[in-house]
């Protein structure tokens, strides 16, 4: 029987596979090296660099989620992001977004300086920068959809098509959302690519990173390299994340339950400038997300009126949310991005961002609603005491 739903697939994943014990749940192989079967005769693993039958298990699971080809599990989710520029030469052109997460914007941005690639930073919402960016013929152009920590979208089969009109390769980071509610590959994307310490693994205990690429040769290509300067994932932490990957479907669903209620509380309280969530129907990618995405997700950002003093009182008087890098956990996060998140960028390109001192970005759990609004009630009326 063919299995076609997400839920299912990510339930099953390695699931009675073990060929040796029967062991319902895919072995965790710790080995560092497998003997061959004999002179020039390997099996299908050799070094757990190279390949790990946990690891491998974990990939595949993704690969098949994301309606992809090739599945390779990295390290951490910049690992990730840094395989795919193995892509590039010196002479190519890369289009990244002026709002990416601020890790990406920092790596592509020094590797630039050092001259491994040339490089564009453009709002890929300005339709005519992106058509400048464009005609430049770019060997690979990065998309981030919502954006971090904004949550701004673009429509990326419509940006796909457009590069792939001029040759290039797109490569789309899908974390905030997951395969659970956005599919990439699917909208023409060459490469999706998640920290998976985020809702993938969903526990806040692993950090690691995977990428799928749409075709397989894409996907060899990768693999080499990823053994080659050696960033590939431990079996151990992809056991964990294989793990967590089984209740994703049904974590979302109440992580995005929780969020919308969180944001339209947010949305009318006084102490609030602007919240920015795309399940508003107000919010400009509002009908692009209807349209791309299977949900709203579950991360939201807003400005706290009265400042950077504003945002420390709300942070000194929360005890459910906790103060904290990372995002997509079963626990409520919440972070400044222009200290924490984005603190890698120079000042000038975090405000051209659109990330102020005021930005305030917080990762909905899955506790019980009442508690989670009861805990922000208090902080922010904390925050509009002078």
């Amino acid at each position: 029987m063919s299995i076609n739903k997400i839920s299912t697939a990510a339930v099953q994943a390695g699931i009675n596979t073990d060929p040796h014990h029967g062991a319902v749940v895919a072995p965790i192989y710790l080995s560092s090296t497998y003997s061959l079967k004999g002179f020039n005769d390997k099996r299908e693993f050799d070094y757990s660099r190279t390949g790990n039958p946990t690891r491998a298990t974990f990939a595949q699971a993704i690969a098949k989620l994301e309606q992809g080809s090739v599945g390779i599990v990295t390290s951490t989710g910049m690992a990730a992001v840094h395989l795919i520029c193995q892509l590039l030469s010196t002479d190519d052109l890369v289009v990244i977004p002026h709002d990416c997460y601020g890790g990406s914007f920092r790596l592509f941005t020094h590797l630039a300086k050092r001259g491994q690639f040339k490089l564009i930073v453009v709002d890929q919402n300005d339709q005519q920068a992106l058509v400048e960016a464009l005609a430049q013929k770019p060997k690979l152009v990065l998309l981030e959809s919502p954006s971090n920590p904004l949550l701004r979208l673009v429509d990326i089969e419509k940006i796909t098509k457009a590069c792939h009109n001029v040759g290039a390769l797109v490569a789309v980071d899908n974390t905030f959302l997951s395969p659970a509610l956005q599919q990439p590959l699917l909208l023409g994307a060459d490469i999706v690519f998640h920290s998976t310490t985020k809702y993938i693994n969903g526990h806040s205990d692993v950090v690691g990173g995977v990428l799928v690429t749409k075709e397989q040769a894409l996907g060899e290509e990768l693999a080499w390299w990823a053994n080659c300067i050696g960033i590939t994932g431990s079996a151990f932490d992809s056991f964990l994340a294989l793990r967590g990957l089984k209740t994703l479907p049904v974590r979302i669903r109440q992580h995005q339950e929780n969020a919308e209620q969180v944001a339209a509380f947010l949305k009318h309280h006084t102490a609030i400038d602007v919240v920015y969530y795309p399940g508003f129907t107000d919010h400009p990618g509002h009908e692009l997300a209807k349209k791309q995405q299977s949900g709203f997700g579950a991360m939201l950002s807003f400005e706290v009126i009265g400042g950077v003093n504003a945002v420390k009182k709300l942070f000194d008087n929360l005890s459910l949310f906790t103060l904290a890098q990372s995002l997509g956990g079963v626990e409520s996060l919440i972070s400044h991005p222009s200290t924490m998140t984005h603190a890698g960028m120079e000042e000038a390109a975090r405000l051209e961002a659109g990330i102020t001192d005021s930005l305030v970005r917080i990762s909905v759990g899955i506790e019980d609603i009442e508690d989670i609004l009861a805990d922000l009630a208090h902080g922010l009326k904390q925050s509009q005491i002078a």
